[in-house]
C-alpha cells in the first residue's frame, strides 16, 4: 500500500484542487492497482478545511501541534500503522501530476526529492515579476538539483522508521529529515521526474519557509 501525507492548517482555497489530483495519481493505471490511502492532518484548522475534505474518500486527522513537523508525523505515523511500504508528502496548496506516485517509485530508490513549479505569481503583486524571475535564476529545476521540498517528497517507510522521522521543527523539518536520511546512507534520487505545482503565495504560516524564499527577491 502506498500512503499520501498532507498536512493542512487553514488551506479551503487550495485543498480541492490538491485532493483532485492527488486522486487523480492514486488511480494512475500504472500504478497497477496498488491501494493508495491518503490522509489530511488537519493543524489548527479554524477555517473551512475540514468540510471540504469531507467530500472526498480521505483520512482526515485532527490535531493542535501548530507544528508542520509534527504534522507530518502524525500522518506518517498513521499510515506506516495501516501498512503503508511507501510514504508520499505533499502540501495542501500544491497540484500534483497523474504520474507523481508512479514516477516516484519507477525510479527505485529509497528516497525521492523533488521539484517544484511555481504557479501564478499574481499573488505578489506589482513584484511578481521580480519575484518569478529571482525564482528562475537561482533554482534547478532538472534531475541532479539539491533541493527538499515536503511538497514533493517520497521515502520508502522502512527507512523512514529507521531514521525517527520527522522532528517536531516548525520549519524546515523536510530539510532536516533528508539531512538525517543523507547521513544515513539511504539511496537518494534528486530528480525532476515527479511533477507538482505549488502555490506562489508570499506569506505561509511560518516564517523561514518556500514563501519567504519566494519574497526574497524584494524584501
Amino acid at each position: 500500500m502506498i500512503g499520501i501525507c498532507i498536512p493542512a492548517h487553514n488551506e479551503e482555497r487550495y485543498i480541492n484542487l490538491c485532493l483532485a489530483s492527488v486522486m487523480k495519481a492514486a488511480n494512475c493505471e500504472a500504478l497497477a492497482k496498488e491501494t493508495v490511502l491518503t490522509v489530511v492532518v488537519h493543524d489548527a484548522c479554524t477555517d473551512g478545511t475540514a468540510l471540504y475534505t469531507q467530500a472526498w474518500p480521505v483520512i482526515n486527522l485532527s490535531v493542535a501541534y501548530h507544528n508542520v513537523g509534527l504534522a507530518r508525523a502524525a500522518g506518517a505515523r498513521y499510515l506506516i500503522q495501516a501498512g503503508a511500504r511507501w510514504l508520499a508528502f505533499t502540501d495542501a496548496d500544491t497540484v500534483v501530476s497523474e504520474a507523481w506516485l508512479f514516477h516516484q517509485l519507477s525510479l527505485r530508490a529509497q528516497v525521492v526529492c523533488g521539484t517544484v513549479e511555481v504557479s501564478d505569481w499574481s499573488c505578489h503583486g506589482d513584484q511578481a515579476e521580480l519575484a518569478r524571475n529571482s525564482f528562475l535564476a537561482q533554482y534547478t529545476d532538472a534531475d541532479g538539483h539539491r533541493h527538499v521540498h515536503g511538497a514533493n517528497l517520497g521515502i520508502d517507510a522502512t527507512v523512514y522508521e529507521q531514521i525517527g522521522g520527522f522532528e517536531a521543527l516548525a520549519c524546515s523539518e523536510d530539510q532536516a529529515l533528508v539531512d538525517k536520511l543523507v547521513h544515513s546512507g539511504a539511496s537518494i534520487a534528486w530528480t525532476a521526474l515527479p511533477r507538482v505545482t505549488t502555490s506562489a503565495r508570499p506569506f505561509s504560516r511560518i516564517e523561514g519557509g518556500f514563501a519567504t524564499t519566494l519574497r526574497r527577491a524584494y524584501r
